[in-house]
């Protein structure tokens, strides 16, 4: 099967479910857990939440889980969307005409209460280190879909989609916390915590770099540097970054890695600063040598392959096409259409050493690789 073949079996499944499916972490939308027993335990949230994330068996029916509607999945397909637009690969007036419904959609989305717009996942998430609940914003939910919008707008010129960034903007400066380590600051993960998460902390500064590309406004450039300052601090000698700064994350895995790199080469590229080159290039060879089993294969963590991840392979195909390898990342295409399409044209969540999870999850697998894959279309038919 070809990647265009796949791609449109994808993308023709995604709108057949309306852009609505469960999730890997939505346990908590069953209704056991507006008991009293279940509402406030933490332990046991965060147990059972894990418990059905991790099932080979997908537990969501018995539990009365319903699909939902995540922001993310619907910011993921507005990039893939674009990517489809500026391809050529599919009418331009279909593609603004799901991109404004999508807009549309966002926008009944943002909770109140912040300086700007933001946005966070449909359900109540028990994390280790902090309690989100559902729709209450987190920097990586609103960089995610931020960064769809700029590229919305960048290739269309839709100002709905800059307007959205520049609002988002105010939300990164203004409600997100920081962490200090002289002149440098890291942001927290969300307004609930003071966490300092390596890549959650540059999707702020992709953000700022890219309203900053625009508006000019040097507030926005210059906190995208601290925070930039920060995190290249914090590069390990091999060029990789642990999750986040605590000596309990104290591990490196494939897209979290990939997202920081991205990030980081948006910043150079929307604000000039080309400081933080050789930490780029030292990122990307470490990523590129590491990440990749005989080539083309997407590891998971840096040592070890499994669990094969749609996440991991979506922002494989992202970062290595964002790097110039796209010729890798053909090849890490054709890998997972062979290996977690379903014939029904959604991907599996996760393939073990001995079993497959074979839950389709919207924002997790099938949202991730639309923008993964459409992308790299993109890409092969540019050359």
């Amino acid at each position: 099967m070809t990647i265009e073949e796949s791609l449109n079996r994808l993308i023709k499944y995604i709108e057949s479910e309306n852009y609505r499916g469960w999730d890997p972490y939505d346990g908590l939308k069953s209704s056991i857990f507006r008991l009293p027993l279940f509402k406030n335990n933490k332990l046991i949230r965060f147990g059972v939440q894990q418990i059905i994330k991790r099932s080979p068996i997908n537990l969501r029916r018995v539990l009365f889980i319903p699909k939902g509607y995540n922001p993310v999945t619907l910011g993921l397909c507005i990039q893939g969307y674009t990517n489809l637009y500026k391809s050529n690969s599919y009418s331009k007036t279909d593609c603004n005409s799901k991109i404004e419904f999508l807009i549309d959609e966002l926008q009944k989305l943002i909770p109140n209460g912040y300086s700007g717009a933001c946005w966070g996942y449909d359900f109540d998430w028990e994390a280790r280190y902090a309690k989100i609940p559902a729709y209450q914003p987190t920097v990586v939910a609103t960089g995610i879909i931020t960064n769809a919008l700029f590229e919305c707008y960048t290739v269309t010129g839709n100002l709905r989609a800059l307007e959205l960034c520049k609002s988002a903007s105010k939300f990164v400066l203004n409600d997100l916390k920081r962490t200090y380590e002289g002149e440098t600051f890291c942001f927290s993960y969300s307004p609930f915590d003071q966490q300092q998460v390596f890549n959650a902390s540059m999707k702020g500064v992709r953000l700022l770099s890219q309203v900053y590309s625009v508006t000019k406004d040097e507030e926005f450039r210059l906190a995208a540097q601290q925070a930039v300052r920060f995190v290249v601090n914090h590069q390990n000698d091999d060029g990789s970054w642990f999750y986040a700064n605590r000596s309990t994350s104290k591990w490196v895995d494939n897209y979290h890695t990939g997202y920081v790199l991205d990030c980081l080469k948006e910043y150079i590229n929307c604000t000039g600063d080309n400081t933080p080159k050789e930490n780029l290039s030292r990122g990307f060879n470490y990523y590129k040598n590491n990440f990749f089993e005989k080539g083309y294969q997407p590891k998971f963590y840096e040592k070890s392959f499994y669990p094969l991840d749609c996440t991991s392979i979506g922002q494989s195909l992202l970062t290595l096409c964002k790097f110039e390898e796209v010729e890798k990342a053909k090849q890490v295409s054709l890998f997972a259409i062979e290996s977690m399409q379903s014939k029904k044209g959604y991907f599996y969540f996760r393939k073990f050493r001995y079993y497959t999870q074979k839950t389709s999850f919207m924002r997790w697998s099938n949202a991730w690789m639309m923008a993964g894959l459409s992308y790299l279309l993109y890409k092969e038919k540019s050359k």
